[in-house]
């Protein structure tokens, strides 16, 4: 199935997702504390994945499925392609009525990220790309920053800062932060920011989706060792994220603490 054909699907997909989350978004939906200190869930994160699953599946009956708020079945391993989705990726910003939720999907081909779109239905922001093609936002082109590591401006969170991480010294940067991990990507793609910097593992539905938008937007993508991001693997986890331009993102991973 061609990359473009997979594209259209996850776009309708998302805007259907989109209209599910809108109709509990700022009407006290029900919450649910996930078990294991993971995080709130609520009925809207629920209703979008099953909706999203029975779309998507019923397309693709040959791919496999990861998804944050699905129990997972190991058989994904055994696809060459499998969609990772992220329902809601900003639960919590969802629950307090903030618009900075997104709805991540991706396609997987082996462990590389073929597919991918990132939708923001309160406002009305969507983010897209495929292989071979440019990043868009709503159907344009964009591209990331040149901005250089001092004075750089890095979407991550507290962590992120700690002198743990930087040889014990404090990086040169400027932090901000964007509830959803996806978009916190697609905003690095977008150049509105500089970078993006996760200290901490790194499901793979929160960020396989805006790492394949800002690779194609003239990011690099890797883990904290400067790996390339691999996804579909039985973990499901990255080792932390790096997305910036090559030359800030080289200065970063060398400023930062090496890896064990």
């Amino acid at each position: 199935m061609p990359a473009a054909d997979d594209l259209i699907l996850l776009e309708q997909a998302a805007h259907e997702a989109g209209q599910i989350a809108l109709r509990h978004w700022r009407r006290d939906p029900q919450v649910w504390d996930k078990p294991d200190g993971a995080g709130p869930v609520t009925e809207a994160d629920l209703a979008v994945n099953a909706h999203l699953e029975r779309l998507l599946r019923e397309a693709r009956p040959d791919y496999g499925w990861l998804s944050e708020e699905s129990p997972d079945d190991p058989a994904r391993l055994a696809f060459e392609h499998c969609f990772i989705i992220d329902p809601i990726d900003g639960t919590r910003a969802f629950i307090d009525g903030q618009t900075g939720f997104s709805h991540s999907l991706a396609i997987a081909r082996g462990h590389e990220i073929i597919a991918a779109v990132v939708h923001l239905p309160a406002q009305d922001l969507t983010y897209a790309a495929q292989e071979h093609g440019p990043a868009l936002l709503n159907g344009a082109p964009i591209l990331a920053s040149h901005h250089g590591f001092d004075g750089a401006d890095v979407l991550t969170g507290m962590p992120g800062l700690d002198p743990v991480h930087w040889r014990g010294v404090a990086p040169p940067i400027k932090r901000s932060f964007r509830p959803s991990l996806a978009w916190r990507l697609c905003l690095v793609a977008e150049g509105r920011f500089d970078a993006a910097l996760t200290v901490r593992p790194a499901w793979e539905w929160d960020i396989a989706a805006g790492a394949l938008i800002a690779r194609r937007a003239g990011c690099l993508a890797s883990d904290l060792s400067g790996q390339p991001l691999r996804f579909n693997t039985p973990s499901a986890l990255n080792d932390g994220l790096i997305v910036a331009r090559q030359g800030l993102h080289d200065d970063m991973l060398a400023a930062m603490t090496p890896r064990l």
